[in-house]
């Protein structure tokens, strides 16, 4: 059996560790256009901040230790061409030129994403930078020890954590996004006002519900973002706007989203026989809203890439779908989410109801407490829990993982009411805050 993978960083590394592990038969090639696979992306805020303080440490594989596997490793190599239907692919090496064809048994899909990059004026000024991979983060670090004005365009997960990393150091920093709150995607404004409040105490300028219009500067340097609103001063910009899947390889060949997205089955298995995708350039199953959806994460990537390898002879492990469960810590606040917010569920036209606890997480009569803040989200005629929220300056984000759960099994307000926790001071209360949630919403 002849598998190519095609793309290599937490898909790709997972489906060829189990592919080699389930099918030591097999024939595996790797084309991979970088150098190295497997950079861990989330990291980058880490090593901008000094927490981390060696990048290598954010690879957990490398080409020689699959190469070692007995894999045939092809890096600096661009797939330049795929025909589904002949099962061959044409691919050019970066370095010398070559161009070569090969042929192969089973697909593997795995090319990822990539920033979007917005078509505006001064795009290519030197110091507006990308923010996804091993080169970008070395460019980052370097870039950022000479910058005093630095600007943070995009308030997601990525924006955040590197508007925090810098302000940290001591930079002028601003935070622009054209949405009217920071983390939209996964907090409703309860959480994100809170959130918003601490970024302006740590001297971070918001500049919300503002597009970038254009970026000028002088001598090839960039020195200036210009929204719909305003200027913003800046020698070094980040672009962390959003990604979009690498998927033009197979367009008109696979069923894909709108967006470019490959959409598979419960298998990993495109539209197209033998042909199999996992990871950033696929759609997710979203089990809070039973539909496909684009939701970029490495813990889907590496899940999808490890079933898309035990599915390729026959239909083995299902995929359960996601929430989209995920995490941040932003200066001293811990917080979480999986599923959808309440603001995403009402958008998606469903009738759903949320309960929102307020209170510490310990007894009154611990020395030390904090407050907690959680939101759970349900469907108001089934009580069928569908997101999740909490924040906290203690770490009280496990309790997304146990949501999670919840929703991936469809699990009702009630039910959470009464699931049995244990109660230690140290930790909780008699009564759980997530049964106090599913106690409230019974009622």
């Amino acid at each position: 059996m002849k598998v190519a993978v095609i793309g290599c960083t937490h898909a790709g590394t997972a489906a060829v560790l189990n592919i080699v592990k389930e099918y030591p038969e097999a024939e595996v090639t790797v084309y991979e256009k970088n150098n190295n696979i497997s950079f861990l992306s989330c990291g980058i805020a880490l090593y901008v901040g000094g927490t981390v303080k060696n990048a290598e440490e954010l690879f957990y594989s490398s080409p020689e230790q699959l190469a070692e596997k007995g894999v045939k490793m092809n890096m600096r190599h661009e797939v330049l061409n795929i025909d589904t239907a002949a099962k061959k692919l044409t691919a050019k090496n970066i370095s010398t030129g070559e161009v070569k064809q090969d042929s192969y048994d089973k697909l593997i899909l795995t090319t990822g994403s990539w920033p979007v990059i917005p078509p505006l004026e001064g795009i290519n000024l030197n110091n507006v930078e990308l923010c996804k991979n091993y080169d970008h983060a070395k460019k980052i670090i370097e870039k950022a020890k000479n910058a005093e004005n630095i600007t943070v365009i995009g308030a997601g997960y990525i924006g955040i954590e590197l508007v925090e990393a810098f302000s940290e150091a001591g930079k002028n920093v601003t935070l622009v996004d054209s949405s009217d709150r920071i983390l939209n995607k996964y907090l409703d404004e309860e959480f994100t006002g809170k959130i918003e409040g601490e970024l302006n105490n740590k001297g971070v300028k918001l500049a919300l519900n503002e597009m970038v219009t254009h970026f000028s500067g002088s001598e090839g340097n960039v020195q200036a973002v210009h929204t719909s609103e305003c200027e913003h001063a800046a020698d070094l910009v980040i672009l962390c706007v959003g990604f979009r899947p690498n998927t033009c390889l197979v367009k008109g060949q696979v069923d894909m989203l709108s967006n470019g997205a490959i959409i598979v089955n419960e298998y990993m298995e495109t539209s197209v026989k033998d042909v199999f995708a996992a990871g950033d350039s696929c759609a997710v199953i979203y089990n809070p809203s039973h539909s496909h959806e684009y939701i970029p994460l490495a813990t889907n990537a590496v899940r999808m890439g490890t079933l898309a390898a035990k599915n390729l002879k026959q239909k083995r492990v299902k995929y359960r779908g996601t929430q989209g469960t995920s995490g941040l810590k932003l200066y001293d606040l811990n917080i979480s989410s999986t599923g959808m917010t309440e603001t995403a569920a009402l958008a998606a036209e469903m009738n759903v109801k949320s309960i929102t606890i307020n209170d510490q997480y310990r007894p009154g009569f611990m020395p030390e407490n904090e407050d907690v803040l959680l939101k759970v989200v349900y469907e108001e005629e089934s009580g069928r829990i569908v997101g999740a929220q909490i924040m906290s300056k203690a770490d009280l984000t496990q309790c997304m993982n146990t949501l999670s759960v919840c929703i991936q099994n469809e699990m009702t307000m009630e039910d959470l009411g009464y699931v049995d926790f244990f109660f230690q001071p140290h930790y909780n209360k008699p009564w759980h805050f997530l049964n106090q949630a599913g106690l409230q919403a019974a009622e």
